[in-house]
């Protein structure tokens, strides 16, 4: 099997001086972004930085308003994604560009489908597209299979796939490992590596800063539309490069302090769901925060769809706060339990409306007057958590699709506070997020877990074991679809979580 890319030839990328503009807004400001052949390069940055706008402007998505770029030291402006493909410009996008009513095979080589007397050769297509899935580690997925039916770690490899189809002598990975499991991420970076021994030149895009160090040789850092520091990755170390990110020093990233945890605000006795959990037993106390880890697929995300009554449940007992009813999302909000999907682009929030719409949705009571929604109070509402949780927007009404993912997880939370819920399920709330906005959302989770007469209690799932080790009391772990017993933090490490989550450790 010929490997993808192995006749790909190397590239230069060189960005000088790149300006875009949005209206009156300055998106970039005389960006420079230089990548060698078979070098892995790190964009860093905030959210709202100017990452994506240049990643857009390298793919021919957007034009620049100033500056140059070459590839290998001849012009390059691509007009449109498919010359900059065309070039030798891949993307991997963050939020994922596959036809889900397509099959597997189809999406890996859309655009780039064999064909014999002018129709598509099926079988040369299901042939290359087992070829280029076994290059990220997923030979085993059935290439007929529709892509709305895979798990999202499976949809984000699918993607990295596709992008090797062409001959790609610039890739760029914009977060790519956000819903991959660890065995997944080794794999990537293994194809990683590999790309960038043949001669491609990589972009990489994240915001998990041990990534940076493990991949990367170089970085540059964009704040506020500027290229403000960029270096060996070997010169610099975690608190420079946030300094750099931010404008600031990031003294604490998990702020605690002390626990007292109160009475117990929730029970769960041997749940099971249709597939996912097989049985899930837990105790959930007001003041704090139990973290729930575990490998991709676990079913930790199905828990908390069957907390929340998303999901149906087959068997097992839940009582919340004393009360028992239908297993609804409605129910469960009027009871005082709010969710944060992990998935806040496709389910979490609407991303048409406004940011005040979709703070106050769960709740409308709050905004009502005589029984119809006030516009005034609805306004007068949002603005109020938005200015709490430091929200950065042109005011409640701005279409909330507009806002960073930062700030879009901000007003996701800030719809569980404005429903007053007591017990908050967090699944993956950092996922994609820069680390000047996970700082404010760990200080949000402390706040709320240990000040005040009425401290919420915390559920919370991530994949980022430090994250988990940083913000919770508790760490329970999910194997196969059986939640472990909780242990308190201080008797846990990062290698007695991992060996539970594989089944190595009962």
């Amino acid at each position: 099997m010929t490997p993808p890319n192995a006749a790909a030839s190397s590239a230069r990328l060189a960005m000088h001086g790149v300006k875009h503009r949005f209206g009156a807004t300055l998106a970039l400001d005389g960006v420079d972004l230089v990548v060698a052949p078979g070098e892995v390069h790190a964009l860093v940055g905030e959210n709202g930085a100017g990452k994506s706008t240049l990643m857009k402007v390298l793919s021919g998505a957007l034009a620049p308003d100033e500056g140059r770029i070459e590839l290998d030291g001849s012009p390059y402006a691509p007009r449109s994604p498919a010359q900059g493909r065309a070039r030798g410009v891949a993307m991997i996008y963050q939020e994922l560009s596959l036809a889900p009513h397509l099959s597997v095979a189809e999406n890996v080589l859309l655009g780039a489908q064999p064909t014999r007397s002018g129709f598509v050769a099926w079988g040369a297509l299901r042939a290359r597209a087992r070829e280029l899935l076994a290059e990220v580690g997923r030979a085993e997925l059935d290439v007929d299979a529709p892509v709305a039916r895979l798990a999202p770690a499976d949809r984000q490899l699918v993607e990295i796939a596709r992008s090797l189809a062409g001959d790609a002598r610039v890739i760029v990975f914009d977060e790519p490992t956000s819903s991959l499991g660890r065995a997944d991420v080794e794999r990537l970076f293994a194809l990683i590596a590999k790309l960038a021994a043949r001669g491609v030149a990589i972009v990489y895009i994240s915001h998990a800063l041990e990534e940076v160090f493990a991949l990367s040789q170089r970085y540059t850092v964009l704040r506020d539309g500027r290229s403000v520091a960029s270096g060996k990755t070997a010169d610099t170390d975690v608190a420079r490069l946030v300094a750099a990110m931010v404008g600031r020093t990031v003294t604490e990233l998990y702020p605690r302090s002390p626990a007292r945890p109160g009475e117990v605000v929730a029970r769960v006795l041997s749940l099971a769901g249709e597939r996912l959990p097989l049985d899930a037993t837990l105790e959930l106390r007001r003041g704090e925060v139990l973290g729930i880890a575990g490998l991709v697929g676990a079913g930790r995300t199905e828990l908390m769809r069957a907390l929340f009554g998303l999901a149906p449940v087959r068997s097992g007992n839940l009582r919340v706060l004393a009360l028992e009813g239908p297993r609804t999302p409605g129910e469960r909000w009027r009871q005082g339990v709010g969710l944060v999907s992990e998935d806040r682009k496709a389910e979490g929030l609407a991303l048409g409306l406004s940011i005040a719409d979709n703070l106050v949705l769960a709740r409308l009571d709050r905004v009502a007057r005589g029984g119809w929604i006030s516009p005034s109070r609805v306004e007068r509402e949002a603005a109020g958590w938005l200015a709490r949780l430091g929200v950065k927007c042109e005011g409640p009404n701005q279409t909330i699709g507009k806002l960073s993912g930062g700030n879009q997880q901000k007003v996701a939370l800030a719809r569980l506070l404005h429903a007053d819920a007591d017990i908050l399920l967090l699944d993956e709330p950092t996922r994609g997020i820069d680390v000047g906005s996970k700082a404010e959302i760990y200080r949000l989770i402390d706040e709320l877990t240990r000040s005040g007469d009425r401290p919420r209690a915390v559920v919370l799932v991530s994949s980022y074991l430090p994250e988990l080790f940083g913000t919770c009391d508790r760490i329970a772990v999910m194997c196969r679809g059986r939640l472990g017993p909780s242990r308190p933090v201080g008797e846990l490490d990062e290698h007695a979580v991992l060996l539970a989550a594989t089944g190595a450790s009962s």
